[in-house]
């Protein structure tokens, strides 16, 4: 089964809480944000997905984290209560859609061998950021798949070395636990690859007009001193 494109429209938003409680180590997060990278991406693959990330589950501590790079910052780790609360820029509520997928080659939890691999790739490389170069690399190799067809192949100049967007970092992640998600191989992998894949499956999409963590909205009385200070 593959993530139907039009999944955020046929599956009802589930409360966070409820959403919370399904979430399983190695699952996807398929995100169709507004921001310009995210409808460079959209673009791109004529697709609903912008943003891909991966989520594991700390139950000593109680916490479900989701790992994913994103632009500006690279390879960092949220609590999903951030994470469905805000995207990367601040703006709150998330500024799109949120759907969670899990692929089905997962299922033994932590003790899972391909769980483990996946989890020590994407936490070994947390903390790895983007220079502005990077970036524009990144963009110009999204940008080509597109306006030069997806079918012709990345100029070894724009490959990608440590830097990755979204998606294929999750790739990579995937590649650690010999688990390969089908895509032709020329361009980048994309989101909506995963989405595509037969042995991923939509489970349900965040409510994220309510979000676990809201703005605090600033007391009238707290906006006067910020100015005075400033």
């Amino acid at each position: 089964m593959t993530v139907p494109d039009d999944v955020l429209e046929t599956f009802q938003p589930m409360p966070y809480a409820q959403v919370r409680e399904l979430v399983q180590d190695g699952d996807l997060f398929l995100c169709q944000g507004k921001d310009p990278f995210s409808k460079l991406i959209r673009w791109s693959t004529r697709s609903p997905w912008s943003h891909i990330a991966i989520a594991f589950r700390i139950d000593s501590l109680e916490r479900v984290i989701v790992i994913e790079s994103v632009e500006k910052i690279g390879v960092r780790a949220v609590a999903l209560s951030e994470f469905v609360s805000r995207d990367s820029e601040g703006t709150s509520p998330y500024p799109g859609k949120i759907l969670l997928a899990r692929h089905n080659a997962y299922g033994g939890g932590p003790d899972d061998p391909r769980v483990r691999a996946m989890a020590k790739f994407a936490f070994d490389h947390l903390g790895c950021h983007f220079a502005p170069s990077e970036i524009t690399k990144i963009a110009l190799r999204i940008a080509s798949a597109q306006l030069f067809n997806v079918r012709r192949q990345t100029s070894r100049m724009l490959l990608p070395d440590d830097e990755f967007i979204c998606s294929e970092f999750v790739a990579k992640a995937f590649d650690a636990a010999r688990v390969k998600i089908p895509w032709d191989g020329l361009g980048f992998i994309a989101p909506s690859d995963f989405a595509n894949d037969p042995a991923v499956v939509p489970i349900a999409q965040v409510d994220v007009s309510k979000p676990p963590h809201p703005v605090r909205k600033e007391k009238t009385s707290d906006k006067k001193a910020a100015k005075k200070k400033g």
